[in-house]
């Protein structure tokens, strides 16, 4: 007994806790502007994320499907819903995303030119669907590396569609397409006591809603094998000799569901990564009850992030699309993802029908330096 408590007493202590998250708030409005007037207006659904979030009180939380806005007026009132459903996340950062940027070319090959999928990534306008970070964390705003620019052409490895042994939809699209759907951020944040650590995040597009060439699906898989392309130092900017952690939706399943799996699974056995699998009761409840789709799955619904229909076989069902997966330089401490079982007085939380929050549920880790 006392060998033991001179062993703990002796060894080396973890550095400070945090709680990383991430959520696909399905916040993104139709139009620019109307996010922000809805927020002001005191958003039902808003409210139900801004709850969540302050439940699981966060000290670092990355955000899809906010849109964005050049003065950032909508993060800042959605912050301080946050606020005022209990937590203070002060610090924010946010880029326009590739999401609605007019290219003036048909980028799908489908003869038309000016809907959202001629977009750099899909949306209805600029700013539709963007990225954002809210931190407890001071975030290094001027340190941040920014990929969403890179072109799809230049990712090493990449494997791009093409028709007829030619770039699709044509040459002159494809040498103006970026990668990123959405963006792929590399962001430096500072812990309480000095260290500093970076975030990378991302949101991969769906790898459904295209044709035979597989567009969708071939993006997806290479919007993932960045990260793997920038541990490798394969790119023009080394990766940082920093603790780090992946975090946010590859829009994929490893297991489950369409799409190309090959760099997600790369990713989830990387030695240079742990994956703490975060899990549910309620995933596991929801799969059982809601059936249909579910009941073909092969992976384990106490890993299921999202809720989406399962009914008919065109259906996806509820799958593992969002991911936090720290360095080995952290010692995982807890993880979870936010779907109470029905029987949990926090189920309400979700809303009715489990979803006027999100579709998708908040996934947190907790983790802390180790000596």
């Amino acid at each position: 007994m006392f060998a033991s408590l001179i062993a703990v007493l002796a060894a080396p202590a973890l550095g400070e806790p945090l709680r990383i998250a991430t959520y696909n708030t399905q916040l993104g409005r139709d139009g620019p502007g109307l996010l922000l007037r809805d927020l002001l207006r005191g958003d039902a659904q808003a409210k139900q994320v801004a709850a969540i979030v302050a439940h699981i009180a966060p000290d670092v939380l990355v955000l899809q499907d906010v849109d964005y806005d050049g003065d950032g007026l909508a993060l800042a009132a959605l912050s301080q819903m946050i606020a005022e459903a209990g937590h203070a996340l002060p610090y924010a950062f946010a880029r326009l995303p590739n999401a609605g940027i007019a290219t003036g070319l048909d980028m799908d090959g489908n003869g038309r030119t000016g809907e959202p999928r001629d977009a750099q990534g899909y949306g209805r306008f600029a700013g539709a669907g963007g990225i954002a970070v809210l931190s407890a964390l001071p975030i290094d705003r001027g340190g941040v590396t920014d990929f969403s620019a890179l072109l799809w052409a230049d990712l090493p490895g990449a494997i791009p569609p093409t028709k007829d042994g030619a770039p699709f939809p044509d040459a002159k699209a494809f040498a103006i397409q970026r990668l990123s759907s959405v963006a792929h951020w590399d962001i430096p944040l500072q812990t309480r006591d000095g260290t500093v650590f970076h975030a990378f995040t991302w949101h991969g597009t769906p790898p459904v809603f295209d044709g035979p060439e597989d567009r969708n699906g071939r993006r997806n898989h290479d919007e993932t094998a960045l990260w793997l392309r920038y541990l490798d130092g394969a790119l023009s900017t080394p990766p940082p000799d920093r603790p780090f952690v992946i975090v946010g939706s590859a829009n994929l399943d490893p297991v489950d569901g369409d799409g190309r799996p090959e760099s997600l699974r790369a990713l989830l056995g990387d030695p240079r990564l742990q994956d703490p699998q975060p899990r549910s009761a309620g995933g596991v409840r929801a799969a059982a009850q809601e059936g249909g789709q579910n009941a073909t799955h092969q992976g384990d619904p106490a890993f299921d992030t999202a809720n989406w229909p399962d009914e008919t076989p065109r259906d996806p069902g509820n799958m593992r699309v969002s991911y936090i997966l720290p360095s080995t330089d952290w010692r995982v401490l807890d993880s979870g993802v936010f779907w109470p079982a029905p029987n949990d007085p926090l189920h309400a939380m979700l809303g009715a029908g489990d979803s006027t929050a999100s579709r998708h549920r908040l996934v947190w880790v907790d983790v802390a330096l180790a000596p």
